[in-house]
């Protein structure tokens, strides 16, 4: 199991309601979590994260201004206004750059939130380097407008990725570290020009590491929509990559079987129709009836479409 996105630091919050992993109190708060995953036998990882220039100061605790690879606001009008909370929409900010001294902090804030996630009590971190956020945004070409050893070339927007999971690696081992890219995807505006060299590289580099596994994400996922027919494919970045290999996009039994059958990936992800079934394992072997999610309840607070779905069990005594 991949724990919901943990905020590294305070100036990274992109969202309401999201967990944090970087304080003593935070800490504390997960492990009745990771107790209660691991007492079924689960395998348990955490998902550092950090929104970059989606972030918002309104959202920040400490009112801090978002920061990013470059001084760019999220102009994509699909994307440009950040969700605040009850019915409130504001305007992205154009966030900070960086400097190479607060590349390094950020860098030190994952690698202290892997020890964070161990201490609480997960087995292991995945690096959310997807879908726009921060570490994306060094990466991708069309937010990353650097002219230092950050930016420019494919092997300088590579290299904050690279460091996050050197240092996270150093921090925890190889072993207990994975990470989640998305070439394709366009998800906050953020782009790259020519997908299969960048993660080519980059994924080449992430071979020195023994990572866990690399997580990635299929270009039929471009935001919150599946798009049908897209010619992109993970497979060249399958057959660079050394270690396990894990696919995700709009995955239900049959595909997913098939992916893993075909060799087209090891493992694939579920997370939509996880959300809505807590039992999922067990509904797939016995190849039951899923519960259907309700889309209008994410991202949203309270336990509704979050932890009252029933397990098959529950749905059947319900029905007799």
């Amino acid at each position: 199991m991949i724990a919901e996105a943990t905020m590294v630091a305070s100036d990274g919050y992109g969202y309401p309601n999201i967990p944090g992993i970087y304080t003593p109190e935070q800490v504390e708060g997960w492990k009745p979590v990771t107790q209660a995953v691991k007492a079924k036998g689960a395998v348990f990882f955490n998902q550092l994260w950090h929104c970059g220039r989606s972030a918002h100061e309104l959202l920040n605790p400490n009112k801090e201004p978002p920061v990013s690879s470059s001084p760019l606001a999220i102009t994509d009008p699909a994307y440009s206004k950040i969700y605040i909370g009850g019915t409130t929409m504001v305007d992205a900010q154009v966030p900070v750059a960086l400097d190479e001294a607060g590349i390094k902090a950020k860098v030190q804030a994952f690698r202290t939130a892997a020890r964070n996630a161990l201490d609480a009590g997960f087995d292991g971190v995945e690096i959310h380097g997807a879908n726009g956020y921060l570490i994306d945004q060094f990466t991708k070409s069309n937010c990353n407008t650097r002219s230092d050893q950050y930016g420019g070339s494919i092997e300088n927007r590579c290299r904050f990725a690279l460091e996050v999971v050197a240092a996270v690696v150093e921090e925890v081992g190889g072993d207990r570290v994975g990470i989640r890219l998305s070439p394709f995807t366009d998800f906050l505006g953020a782009v790259d020009a020519t997908p299969y060299a960048t993660f080519t590289y980059l994924v080449e580099q992430l071979n020195k590491f023994g990572l866990a596994y690399l997580h990635m994400v299929e270009s039929r996922i471009n935001g919150n929509t599946e798009l049908e027919n897209n010619p992109n494919s993970l497979t060249p970045f399958r057959l660079v990559f050394k270690g396990p290999f894990i696919a995700a996009g709009g995955y239900k039994r049959e595909s997913g079987i098939k992916a893993v059958s075909s060799g087209h990936s090891d493992l694939v992800a579920f997370g939509r129709i996880w959300i809505a079934n807590p039992d999922l394992p067990t509904r797939f072997l016995l190849n039951a009836p899923l519960n259907r999610y309700n889309r209008d309840t994410f991202y949203t607070p309270g336990m509704e479409g979050y932890t009252d779905y029933p397990t098959l069990e529950q749905a059947q005594a319900t029905a007799a």
